[in-house]
């Protein structure tokens, strides 16, 4: 498999029952693409969004000592902790509320596990393809600060508005809806964007969007959203 192929997506809606699922005792986790042993040809990334990987990782459990080239890792931690270390000389916990960047560059080795004992360490796993290739290493945590039925920026190029800095010409937003409270977003010109619920049910332009859920755009320059119950929105502007 080609991990720097890239693929549009051939629907509109992602299924969250659709997804690949593994159950490995240690670790439950649903892949919205095309990942490690699950294989789906129609969804194998969009645009240069590889990976969305919804992980649950046991406590004291966790993904040894592994390697990464030539891929912007993102991590979202909804629940718990997690332990991270790597061949850059970096060692944190990241928290609930915390998103970590990694930029894999020209290579890198690094391990995560759950920092708990006994609580279960929920998080959203994100790769996306640089725009460049060979590039040093590099890494980046940071709390993120939610305001209710706004969104914040939790990555892009230029590093805007406090955002981590990230080697695509891709931007990832993050909302809490409270529930019948709506959202709007404009996508420019030539833009995709790939819209993923975390949590919640939203109602996207007439289309009803659960947990774990997703919707693609292509020319689309304008959507409102609406909670139908409190949710939590993951939406990316994709080049």
């Amino acid at each position: 498999m080609d991990y720097h192929q890239e693929i549009v997506m051939h629907k509109e809606i992602r299924k969250s029952s659709e997804r690949g699922f593994a159950d490995h005792g240690w670790l439950k986790t649903y892949h919205t693409f095309s990942f490690g042993e699950y294989y789906d040809p129609h969804f194998m990334g969009f645009r240069t969004l590889r990976v969305i990987n919804e992980d649950r990782i046991k406590g004291s459990q966790g993904f040894p000592s592994h390697s990464h080239d030539n891929m912007e890792i993102l991590t979202l931690l909804l629940e718990g902790e997690l332990a991270h270390k790597d061949s850059m000389g970096n060692g944190s916990v990241i928290h609930a509320g915390e998103a970590q960047l990694m930029s894999a560059g020209s290579g890198v080795t690094h391990s995560e596990f759950n920092h708990s004992a006994i609580k279960d360490a929920h998080l959203l796993q994100i790769w996306i393809l640089p725009d460049t290739k060979g590039l040093t290493p590099g890494y980046q945590q940071k709390q993120l600060s939610l305001t209710a039925n706004q969104w914040v920026l939790v990555a892009s190029k230029q590093g805007l508005h406090g955002s981590l800095r990230i080697h695509q010409d891709a931007e990832v937003s993050l909302a809490q809806l409270e529930a019948g409270h709506s959202l709007d977003r404009m996508l420019k010109e030539e833009r995709y964007g790939w819209l993923h619920i975390i949590s919640g049910t939203v109602n996207c332009d007439g289309v009803a969007l659960h947990k774990g859920d997703a919707l693609a755009m292509e020319g689309k320059k304008h959507f409102h959203l609406t909670a139908t119950s409190s949710a939590k929105i993951l939406f990316f502007d994709l080049n």
